[in-house]
């Protein structure tokens, strides 16, 4: 899909893992990794887009785990990548404090890349980046739910992510849409490895581009969820892990991740200066070395089964969703060797609680 003269083509992919290891002296694998598919796709494309799920290190670091720390030369690998455009709207990206967080948007400038969703006042971090090519006017926008775990929210004298709420998104997005072509907006949303979305999330969507946006592309639960479409518009509510390193905690141990949430996608949408004219996803799966558009047929089954789950999200089916996810994987990852010897009567409890929603 080379970009015509009167479009303008964005990629956009999903969450970008490129954490260090903490007591190493050397930062883990970077987009080296990537096959040379996958660099021709963002070659391209006037403007690839990516959740950049990490920040740098700093001692004003959180107080919570894991933290994503990234490295300087694992950023500077975006720029090489073709990677002209980070969300930094999620609820990683303040890991760091204040410090580490600044430190990452002067690298980010210096890189002259593109950014949005965070910043030291709100008004910074609610404002959009408006990019413009071949005469069409594009402006992103990123939001984080709550729901996130995002302990940082901007305020007019506090640094931080801007606050998903509904009726101010909407009213910016009717504000922007007399001044730009398109608006596609980042929601940061949803359950960690839920495979769709919840009912509020799809009215959230739909009131997005009701109001003017062309496109809703979200993140956070680290899985591949549907694509949707409301009034022509798309709407993918996750496009999962796009590079999945390890995630570490400070004591050594690292949160690792199987086959269906080491496979992402990369929406493809062209876009003429009225409408989305061309719209693709393709499946992507890192394996832990290299990157690669998938082709073995199991990534076009996730997005398959995510469409499929799409179709008629209730409160009830969101439920049985929770209680596989929350219940039935702990007890499913649980069952090896060297993870049973590690039970304790306090994972029996921690179960109760969540079967029997205690304290929820």
């Amino acid at each position: 899909m080379p970009t015509t003269q009167k479009n303008i083509k964005v990629a956009a992919i999903g969450d970008l893992l490129l954490t260090a290891h903490p007591n190493r002296g050397e930062p883990d694998r970077g987009l080296e990794a990537l096959s040379p598919e996958i660099k021709k796709i963002f070659a391209e494309s006037d403007i690839v887009l990516a959740n950049l799920e990490c920040t740098l290190p700093s001692p004003d670091k959180v107080s919570t785990e894991p933290r994503v720390f990234s490295s300087i030369e694992q950023i500077r690998g975006l720029q090489d990548a073709g990677i002209n455009l980070v969300t930094m709207g999620n609820n990683h990206c303040f890991d760091g404090g204040e410090r580490g967080f600044v430190e990452l948007l002067e690298l980010l400038d210096q890189l002259e890349i593109d950014h949005f969703g965070a910043g030291l006042t709100i008004s910074e971090a609610a404002a959009p980046t408006i990019i413009e090519v071949n005469g069409i006017s594009v402006a992103f926008l990123a939001v984080v739910d709550k729901s996130s775990g995002m302990h940082r929210f901007a305020d007019t004298e506090t640094s931080g992510v801007a606050l998903l709420d509904q009726q101010r998104t909407c009213r910016q997005i009717r504000q922007l849409s007399k001044q730009v072509d398109h608006i596609i907006i980042s929601p940061h949303w949803g359950e960690e490895r839920f495979r769709l979305p919840a009912p509020n999330q799809i009215d959230q969507a739909r009131a997005f581009i009701s109001s003017g946006a062309t496109a809703v592309i979200g993140h956070h639960p680290h899985v591949l969820q549907g694509m949707d479409y409301y009034e022509d518009c798309p709407v993918i509510y996750s496009l999962s892990n796009f590079f999945a390193n390890d995630v570490y905690w400070e004591n050594g141990d690292s949160l690792t991740w199987n086959r269906f949430e080491r496979t992402g996608g990369i929406l493809l949408l062209e876009m003429s200066k009225e409408e989305p004219i061309n719209i693709q996803l393709i499946p992507v799966y890192d394996n832990g070395e290299t990157l690669d558009i998938e082709r073995r047929g199991f990534g076009e089954k996730y997005i398959q089964r995510a469409n499929k789950l799409l179709e008629g999200v209730t409160d009830k089916k969101y439920s049985r969703e929770r209680f596989r996810v929350r219940a039935l994987l702990p007890i499913i990852n649980h069952l090896k060797w060297a993870e049973l010897k590690r039970i304790r009567p306090k994972h029996f409890r921690k179960l109760l609680d969540i079967l029997f929603n205690r304290n929820h």
